[in-house]
């Protein structure tokens, strides 16, 4: 019969045993993303954008796990200096990651430079940028989306399908 020091060591090899078989290593490679999403999307028009006081069209590109977005803002009412106002027109970016939950499409990233590097002040908004749409719709060259925050439809036409290529991260 063992004693209570042998008991012991068994046991504690036994659940490091366990715990170490358990684990697994995740791939250094970025995330596959949604077969769908994968290409470059454009908003070519807005409802209504005539009597609207201010609308932004996007612009997405999804590869893999990432996604990339520029918007063109349209306003009448100037609500920034000056100098950062335009003429009524401007461009920001954004880029981060992505997922789709059930039929929400989630983008969790931070505005950037229209080069995507990181942006930490200058005109428009700067940080973090989070945004949740529904998708309503899609198809091969069409894709409906609802922004969660504001209810705004975003009516995207494929303009470059994308097939993904995992990065290494």
């Amino acid at each position: 019969m063992m004693n209570r020091k042998g008991v012991y060591f068994l046991l504690f090899t036994f659940n490091f045993l366990l715990l170490f078989l358990s684990c697994s290593r995740l791939p250094n490679v970025q995330g596959k993303g949604e077969t769908f999403l994968q290409g470059v999307w454009n908003q070519d028009s807005i409802t209504n954008q005539a009597q609207l006081q201010n609308y932004t069209q996007h612009h997405f590109k999804f590869t893999c796990d990432s996604f990339y977005v520029d918007f063109t803002t349209h306003a009448k009412v100037n609500y920034y200096e000056e100098d950062c106002f335009n003429n009524g027109v401007w461009k920001e970016h954004a880029k981060g990651t992505y997922q789709v939950r059930n039929d929400t499409l989630i983008l969790v990233g931070n505005f950037t430079k229209e080069n995507y590097k990181q942006k930490v002040s200058g005109c428009y908004r700067n940080g973090q940028y989070v945004s949740s749409f529904k998708v309503n719709s899609w198809s091969a060259e069409k894709l409906e989306l609802e922004n969660l925050s504001n209810q705004t439809e975003l009516k995207l036409n494929l303009k470059e399908k994308i097939t993904c290529v995992q990065k290494a991260l």
